[in-house]
């Protein structure tokens, strides 16, 4: 770097203090991961009432209308479950789910039974003809029947027609009827209750317009619970839905894990324990089908993972991720590799390069190990898994490409010519390219700036895929800090649009997550990180050249 410039007094600290922090971070984000976390313990490991669907198994979905769950699979579930709870809700009668209440009695279970109705005016009346001959049948399993759910915040009926196949399942016997949906449109809708033997009432913390942490979560439940019992004098009020999810994205500041799952779970059976009333908990089982609809957070509701093993226990510390070690080895690894790569045709000499590539190529394969546990979770089909997979690769590839040039300005040049800025001498469209790394760093560009687009304007289920793009995005910072004034270019137009628009979206992911959400901050920090070298180099490629 040229002694004369001023900028590079600085200009190697900043990158080596970039290099070891990114590196410290890596480490210390799956050892936080992996650390025990002491909870509060559950007073019992029995459950009241668990939601349970069967659909578990890969390609299930009862959005398959050719769907069927043999009778075997369901007796061998609520055998299971017969030894943590003593209920079981459904939500709908058809494809084999009308065998559960036959079966739930013969392990001493009682059910919640679901009816499921929508806009199909013949599949509801299917469901209704099902359910009303399973109460007459199973008369003594039912605990209730649940006539709809969540069907007024779908908004797939009026209120009027609900209220009429309410009406039509109460009349029809003598096992109490009720209706579901979440909290505030029982408070929209208050004349169902007049239709109802009691009120069952959806109260998700993580999924409230304003969402609460993990830690105020149980005591919104009981203040909501309170206030619907206010609001409702006289009428029996059932918690029909509550739970946490172990996987997925934070909303603001509810983050979905397993540590906080298992902190709301246990903190609600504390609660539940001093007071009297029903409640059943969301579910019993991951349902993989959900990431459909919500995202990678809506197959993780499950107090059981899809092969039927307890995600965690109800006493003692809880693991976020057992295999923490794994993350710190991709590390390892990923050092490896990056000191064999720089290796190859070097320029330079000493250990200062050696050094580089190592934290380099730690920070990077423990950030590939994150978006690796993310792609575990989230991808749904092969599709999903290719494209996650293959950013995954071009973003190693670029960080193995940007290594090797960082190691060669912060080591000692064995030909000082190799390494020296050089007047850029390709152009496009009159504008001169900045540099070798330009059509790489475009397509990172612009892809974090669609993926940002997408975050902003439809962002309520998309995870934040913040260690694949930290690879790029750390990487062209650091490039950039090590470059001098004397090799400011003009950026290309599309680079400085792009840009713009990546600090004005990731502020506005900020605003939206009210600045609560720790995830969002660092969206935003990489956003950044990608945009202001661009910003920089703009500002200074319109300066006039100082006179020497």
């Amino acid at each position: 770097m040229p002694p004369h410039t001023p900028y590079a007094r600085f200009a190697r600290p900043l990158a080596w203090i970039l290099l070891v922090a990114a590196a410290i971070f890596a480490a210390g984000y799956w050892w936080h991961l992996g650390r025990p976390v002491a909870l509060p313990d559950s007073p019992t490991a029995k459950i009241a009432c668990v939601s349970y669907a069967p659909f578990r198994l890969k390609g299930e979905t009862p959005f398959d209308p050719n769907a069927f769950v043999p009778p075997e699979r369901i007796d061998a579930d609520l055998k299971a479950l017969s030894t943590r709870f003593d209920c079981v809700r459904t939500y709908s009668m058809s494809q084999g789910l009308g065998a559960v209440p036959d079966i739930a009695g013969r392990y001493g279970m009682k059910v919640l039974m679901g009816i499921w109705l929508g806009r199909d005016t013949a599949a509801n009346e299917r469901e209704i003809a099902l359910g009303i001959a399973a109460a007459r049948r199973d008369h003594d399993t039912l605990r209730g029947i649940v006539v709809g759910n969540e069907v007024m915040l779908r908004g797939e009926l009026s209120e009027k027609a609900l209220a009429a196949y309410i009406k039509r399942v109460n009349d029809a016997t003598d096992v109490p009827v009720t209706y579901a949906d979440v909290w505030e449109f029982w408070l929209k809708h208050p004349a169902l209750a007049k239709v109802t033997d009691y009120l069952t009432i959806h109260i998700l913390p993580y999924w409230e317009d304003e969402p609460v942490a993990p830690e105020r979560a149980v005591r919104h439940v009981a203040e909501v619970y309170q206030r619907m019992k206010a609001r409702f004098p006289g009428k029996a009020v059932m918690i029909g839905e509550t739970g946490w999810p172990s996987e997925g994205r934070t909303r603001r500041e509810a983050g979905a894990s397993l540590v906080n799952e298992a902190r709301y779970l246990r903190e609600f059976l504390n609660y539940a324990a001093t007071v009297d009333m029903p409640y059943n908990v969301i579910e019993a089982f991951d349902q993989p089908w959900k990431r459909d609809l919500e995202g990678t957070v809506g197959g993780y509701w499950g107090i059981f993972d899809v092969d039927a093993r307890p995600k965690f226990a109800m006493t003692g510390p809880v693991v976020e991720e057992p295999r923490w070690l794994g993350g710190i080895a991709a590390g390892g690894l990923g050092a490896m590799l990056f000191l064999a790569v720089g290796a190859i045709r070097r320029r330079w000499h000493g250990p200062a390069g050696w050094v580089a590539l190592a934290l380099a190529g730690f920070a990077s394969g423990a950030a590939l190990a994150t978006h690796a546990r993310l792609l575990s979770f989230a991808c749904r089909n092969p599709l999903e898994w290719t494209l996650g997979a293959g950013t995954g690769v071009l973003a190693l590839l670029t960080a193995l490409s940007l290594s090797r040039a960082l190691a060669a300005r912060l080591a000692s040049p064995i030909d000082p010519a190799a390494v020296a800025p050089k007047p850029a001498e390709r152009r496009m469209l009159g504008i001169a390219w900045s540099g070798v790394f330009t059509p790489q760093r475009f397509f990172w560009m612009f892809a974090l700036t669609l993926y940002g687009i997408l975050l902003v304007f439809n962002g309520r289920y998309r995870d934040m895929p913040v260690g694949l793009f930290a690879l790029p995005c750390i990487g062209f910072l650091l490039l950039a800090a090590l470059r001098t004034r004397d090799e400011a270019t003009m950026p290309l137009i599309e680079e400085r649009l792009l840009a713009i628009w990546l600090v004005l979206l990731g502020v506005a992911v900020v605003v939206q997550e009210v600045g609560a959400n720790a995830v969002s901050w660092g969206w935003l920090g990489l956003n950044l990180a990608l945009a202001l070298p661009v910003l920089v180099a703009w500002r200074r490629a319109r300066r006039p050249a100082p006179l020497r």
